[in-house]
């Protein structure tokens, strides 16, 4: 392992030598567990770089026991046992190092580092998934779009919490413009469509989509696109059947309420009542209506919400389903020069536009629909 250390852990910035010393400690800490003793773990096997060796003699004793066949049958179990015990004790102490960390000076830092080196990798995920289910690489049949829709429900999740858990260090309520701007209602809820999409064909639920009368407003339409679809993931998650509503309904000269439905079974009084805005709580079961344990998302578009001058409410009624919304004041403009409606959403993704007339009515082949 030592020999074919820089091609198995892809690195070169620890030596032979030191590795071949950390291989020693363990094997010294192995030897001691399998005659009956325990002593302390040594400290360098805390660190990083003792544990990838760690795991890596545990994948090399693996490897040698399949090569070999039955002759180490009886000595290999006794091995790995005792490398977990190790890893036990290691992991505890990794576990209380990162929690010094994330509560040192420097812990916010590091959290929103964490979640940029996760979202890079998932949105690869969510673009790949797509083009697959969409067979641009090629023809797949109805269980293998099926799997491609739950990878890209999956990432897509994976990706909100990293990003809501950025914007909630940075405050979780900075507007991405300084300004009001013009932008098209429609053209954002075309955009949330488009990306929830392969959610929506999975669970077969129909998406419904309303924009308002006067389509071109000024506001901010980035704020406004990560609320809705927060918002929506969150409603395709806890519903089973039926359908779910993106609406924008003119109350006003100005205003404009936004709505986002869905026909699950709703939440109970309780839910509601106690902290279903906090970013921290646990969850309280996995059966009925009931969101991730952190609750970023929710939190965030909460503030989101403030920061653009109004509030997020909720309504729910058992058998009914959840609706939130908000009234946001939008002055009427003329039709802007837009830029793409993906840039708007604030997942980075390039979406789809149509430039349908608000009073239109659009059925696709999806279950989406968009009506008047």
């Amino acid at each position: 392992m030592v020999a074919n250390w820089g091609g198995a852990a892809g690195d070169d910035a620890a030596d032979a030598a030191e590795v071949a010393e950390l291989v020693d400690v363990l094997t010294s800490a192995v030897q001691c567990i399998g005659a009956g003793g325990q002593e302390p773990i040594d400290e360098r096997l805390h660190s990083a770089l003792g544990r990838r060796v760690l795991n890596l003699l545990r994948a090399d004793v693996i490897r040698s026991w399949t090569a070999n066949g039955s002759g180490q049958a009886t000595q290999i179990p006794g091995i790995l046992a005792a490398l977990e015990q190790v890893r036990e004790q290691v992991e505890v102490g990794w576990a209380q190092h990162f929690a010094d960390r994330l509560s040192g000076s420097d812990g916010l830092e590091l959290l929103v580092a964490i979640a940029h080196d996760l979202r890079s990798p998932l949105t690869s995920i969510l673009f790949l998934a797509e083009t697959l289910q969409r067979e641009q690489s090629g023809p797949v049949n109805a269980v293998q779009r099926r799997q491609l829709g739950l990878i890209y429900g999956a990432a897509l999740g994976l990706s909100s919490i990293a990003s809501d858990v950025i914007e909630l260090a940075r405050g979780g309520d900075r507007l991405m413009e300084t300004e009001p701007r013009p932008f098209s209602v429609s053209a954002i809820l075309d955009a949330v469509r488009d990306i929830i999409r392969p959610i929506a064909e999975e669970k077969r639920l129909a998406v419904r989509l309303l924009p308002p009368n006067g389509d071109y407003r000024v506001g901010h339409p980035v704020a406004l696109s990560r609320v809705l679809l927060n918002l929506t993931t969150n409603a395709l998650k806890f519903t089973n059947e039926g359908y779910v509503e993106i609406v924008a309904e003119e109350v006003g000269p100005a205003a404009v309420r936004f709505a986002v439905r869905d026909s699950g079974k709703g939440m109970s009084a309780d839910t509601v009542i106690t902290g279903l805005f906090q970013p921290l709580r646990r969850a309280v079961g996995r059966s009925g209506h009931s969101f991730s344990q952190t609750g970023l998302g929710l939190t965030m578009c909460r503030r989101l919400v403030e920061a653009m001058g109004s509030h997020l409410q909720v309504e729910t009624r058992a058998g009914w389903g959840t609706r939130f919304y908000f009234e946001l004041n939008l002055p009427t403009c003329a039709e802007p020069r837009l830029e793409a409606p993906g840039k708007q959403v604030a997942r980075g993704r390039r979406a789809r536009t149509r430039r349908d007339k608000p009073a239109q009515r659009d059925v696709d082949t999806v279950g989406t629909e968009r009506r008047r």
